[in-house]
Order: structure tokens, then sequence, then C-alpha cells
């Protein structure tokens, strides 16, 4: 692959990273649901973030298949309507896979800005599902959400491509 100009070279990432970090997304987002805010249409979908996130930077190992998993898991524990995050969590992935290569050669904050159509429009399927099933609608609050997950995307790279910024033989004499 091409490389821009002054992009550090990354090690592999490990496919228990990978998956762990997701599965720790998952548990956050369900104690956010629990906790003091609830679910609060202003609240980031912290486990919408990473599956993008891999889903760019590793679109073989985490697809449209495991992010259709993650969103049942997530309609299953917020009983919602079953598909609602399911639908938008696949169609997220699906953008994300198809415009990776071209996102990968801006800096983080460019790919935040780029991201947030994407946000935006899977905040747009869940409340649409959630309409056309019967709920209510949240507020204006509801715009809020894609506009802290785009905050949130470069804290995001930083934690998740640390252990991939790692010297693989530290050596005094080697450059890389």
């Amino acid at each position: 692959m091409i490389m821009r100009p002054g992009q550090q070279l990354l090690l592999p990432a490990s496919p228990l990273f990978i998956w762990s970090s997701l599965v720790v997304a998952l548990a956050i987002n369900m104690a956010l649901n629990m906790g003091v805010a609830g679910r609060s249409p202003w609240v980031p979908d912290l486990l919408m973030l990473v599956l993008v996130f891999w889903s760019v930077h590793q679109p073989l190992r985490v697809g449209v298949g495991a992010a259709f998993v993650f969103g049942l898991l997530m309609d299953v524990h917020q009983s919602s309507l079953l598909g609602q995050h399911a639908l938008a969590y696949t169609a997220l992935g699906f953008f994300a896979i198809t415009i990776h290569r071209r996102l990968l050669w801006f800096t983080v904050p460019s790919q935040a800005l780029q991201l947030l159509p994407f946000f935006l429009g899977a905040h747009a399927v869940e409340l649409t599902v959630r309409l056309l099933g019967g709920g209510v609608f949240p507020g204006v609050w509801q715009v809020a959400a894609p506009l802290l997950e785009v905050a949130l995307w470069p804290l995001v790279s930083v934690v998740l491509l640390a252990p991939q910024r790692r010297s693989p033989d530290p050596d005094e004499n080697r450059p890389l």
C-alpha cells in the first residue's frame, strides 16, 4: 500500500485486541444505557464508533457480519425493535468499508469530518426504524450524538492504534 508522506509504519493489529476492544465497547455501551444518563439521545454510541474504526482500519477482519451481530446484541440489550441497531450498524459498516482506502489518506481530524455524514445517517436509520415501530421522537438532542462521536474519533484513533505503534524490535541502530 502506498502511504502518505510522514505516516508512521504500523505493526499488524492483533485479532485478540480487535475483538476485545469491540467487546469492551459493547460493555461500555451497555453500562451507559443502564447508568445515570439512561438511554439519552445525546449519548454517543461507542460501539458504533469502534465498529467504524475497525471497519476502516481492518476491513477483512471486522465487516458487515460483525456489525450485524453487535447490532443484534444492542437491540436485545435495549429491548428495542429487533433489527434497529443491526440495520444501522450494518449500513454504517458497509459504507465505512466502501470508503476505507480513501479515508486512510487523510489526517485524523479530516477523517472525523468525513465520517460525520455516515454517523448522522446511521442515527437517522435508527430513528426512522424506531418511529416506524411506534416509538416516540427523542427530540432535537438526537443530533448531538453524531457530533460527539465525531469529536471522539481522534481519541479512539490514538487509543486503538497505540499497540500497533510500538517498535517491533527496539534497536538503537535501526530507524524503524
